[in-house]
């Protein structure tokens, strides 16, 4: 085998190879030509009329009939798949620390948390850094609204207490939670997201409050202070709204049952712009076949370009779009996700077998015009987690991320943080591999 993998990739080599004068032309266009700075002038023109689109609301059902008509309008076939969807509303909130003296909290519920009764809940407050720093107090928790000031780690480690703090706290019988945003940096901005209650438990109000506020109530309380707090909530789970998944694509001329799909989420919080998280990434999987279709190419597959919706809410449209399409599991040859912002690319990131690995190595190599031949392990993506399970090659976007999680979920995920440059790259960089992958001889090796 060992003899057939060199002849394999040095095949290979030779034919990818053979794609850098393409794939230099799809750069050119993105970078340089006319299509410069044209994913950009979408997302603002999009999310500047359509704003936030939190799943069940009017506003995402307007953001998908836009997409369908823009999509359409740009020559794409274009169809939407009917998804079943949460419809959490956030309502009025308010919090404000009424002891040791008056100060008005900035706050923001957290996705499916219960609301208070109209006259809220007013209660002595007990902070704490950590779930084990709540396990060995929790006699102090009864009756309080339990306060977590946990330090940042990282995204992945620190948001199990945004996801879980609400059921962990009502356990050791808090009366609600209020949990210090999920973010590196802060100028008094809280930051929503999704949690999730245990099955069993108590549902008790959660909402995240600002990292300076955690950190005022925890000195506060080290000095031996009583605190206490009154925070008023509104929210409400309604019934399951109907919403779609919108598909867009140029079919292949030879295969084109087999497909590339590239994907961003439509949906965003009902906070800020949903520029970053997600417009970016759900523009530049359109941009990536407007440069393909500007150039008159046609892959041999198809390219399919998918804008997820409820991914907040723990990837419900994705989940489904897999449940109804895994019957052709074998025909899809590359899931690609773009969900971590379109900062300046640093790199590719892919899960598949060592074979595919090999091919995917050569592709990159196209993207030396842009400096982004990097190819890193672990494609990641709540949208494509399911096909990546299930062994179908999955890819998605690495870009210089570092503030991603000043922005995301709050008030400041607005067309600000984006830059019109780094997304022509991102475009770009989307665009080659979905083209070359999906025109190559052969689908990539499971």
């Amino acid at each position: 085998s060992c003899i057939y993998d060199k002849k394999y990739s040095s095949d290979i080599a030779v034919e990818v190879a053979g794609y850098a004068d393409v794939a230099k032309q799809i750069i050119d266009l993105a970078v340089f030509g006319v299509a410069q700075n044209r994913s950009y002038r979408r997302l603002a023109d999009f999310t500047d009329t359509i704003g936030n689109r939190v799943s069940g609301s009017h506003n995402l059902e307007m953001a998908i009939k836009y997409m369908y008509n823009a999509m359409t309008q740009d020559g794409l076939d274009v169809h939407l798949e009917p998804v079943k969807i949460p419809h959490w509303v956030r309502g009025k909130e308010s919090a404000e620390m009424l002891v040791p003296r008056v100060k008005s909290l900035a706050i923001l519920g957290l996705g499916s948390s219960v609301g208070t009764s109209p006259e809220g809940i007013k209660a002595e407050v007990l902070v704490v850094r950590s779930f084990e720093e709540l396990k060995q107090r929790s006699s102090e928790a009864v009756g309080k609204i339990v306060v977590f000031n946990q330090p940042f780690v990282s995204y992945g480690e620190t948001v199990a207490y945004r996801a879980f703090g609400a059921s962990v706290a009502a356990k050791v019988g808090a009366v609600a939670t209020l949990i210090r945003s999920i973010t590196p940096f802060s100028i008094n901005s809280p930051h929503t997201g999704w949690q999730d209650y245990e099955e069993g438990v108590k549902r008790i109000p959660t909402a995240c409050i600002t990292v300076e506020d955690a950190e005022l109530m925890w000195r506060m309380a080290q000095r031996g202070q009583k605190i206490v707090v009154r925070l008023t909530m509104e929210a409400k789970t309604l019934p399951d709204a109907d919403s779609f998944n919108t598909v867009a694509e140029i079919r292949g001329w030879q295969h084109p049952e087999q497909v590339v799909l590239l994907s961003g989420h439509l949906d965003s919080w009902d906070v800020g712009q949903g520029a970053m998280d997600d417009g970016g990434g759900a523009m530049i999987s359109w941009e990536a076949l407007s440069l393909i279709k500007d150039l008159g190419l046609r892959p041999r597959r198809t390219m399919r370009t998918v804008l997820w919706t409820a991914e907040e809410q723990g990837g419900v449209g994705a989940q489904q779009y897999y449940n109804l399409h895994k019957v052709n599991l074998s025909n899809f040859d590359l899931v690609m996700e773009s969900d971590l912002g379109t900062f300046t690319p640093m790199a590719l990131q892919f899960t598949g077998s060592d074979a595919a690995r090999q091919v995917m190595e050569e592709v990159v190599k196209l993207l030396a015009p842009i400096n982004t031949t990097k190819l890193e392990t672990h494609g990641e993506g709540t949208d494509i987690s399911p096909w990546m399970q299930a062994g179908v090659p999955g890819a998605s976007l690495h870009v210089a991320d570092s503030r991603y999680f000043w922005f995301h979920h709050s008030e400041g995920d607005t067309m600000t943080v984006q830059d019109p440059q780094d997304m022509n790259l991102c475009s770009a960089l989307w665009a080659v591999v979905a083209y070359v992958v999906a025109d190559l001889q052969d689908m990539l090796p499971r």
